[in-house]
């Protein structure tokens, strides 16, 4: 099976059963955290293809010739994604643990065809598989208006 991790290519054989999210950890990419494993809390999310998707619930088996995309890939050149610098500017890192996920998130809600601006029902239903225990999340929907006003 091949596909392309952050730009570069790669070829494994796995096990069917392997979650995504253990394949990525095991290939050092640490930002996919491992919460919850029942897709519930969104630490775990990568893109798929541009699509934001819960890792610890794709199976690996199902990334063969597709792009997958995980925070470590989001800062080119060393300099940070404008969400990335817009997290960190904002305050809506605390803790951080729910942060790679939500980045991730807002990275693909904010690449969808959309008429600008998204409402905060929008934002808050297109990061809804995100939890965060610290912000209480008006922090992150601002930090997401934030970031639509860049573009």
């Amino acid at each position: 099976m091949e596909c392309a991790i952050n730009g570069s290519p790669y070829q494994f054989t796995l096990s069917p059963a392997t979650p995504l999210s253990e394949l990525l950890r095991s290939h050092g990419l640490l930002s996919v955290k491992q919460g919850c494993c029942v897709g519930e809390c969104g630490a775990c999310t990568v893109l798929v293809d541009g699509v934001a998707v819960d890792s610890c619930l794709y199976l690996a088996a199902w990334i063969d010739g597709k792009q997958i995309r995980t925070l470590e890939g989001e800062a080119v050149g060393g300099k940070l994604s404008r969400v990335q610098e817009a997290f960190t500017q904002s305050g809506a890192v605390q803790c951080g643990f729910c942060t790679p996920g939500l980045v991730m998130a807002t990275t693909a809600l904010l690449a969808k065809p959309h008429v600008k601006p998204f409402t905060v029902q929008e934002i808050r239903r297109g990061l809804a598989g995100n939890l965060c225990r610290c912000t209480g999340y008006q922090m992150i929907v601002e930090t997401v208006q934030a970031c639509e006003e860049e573009q």
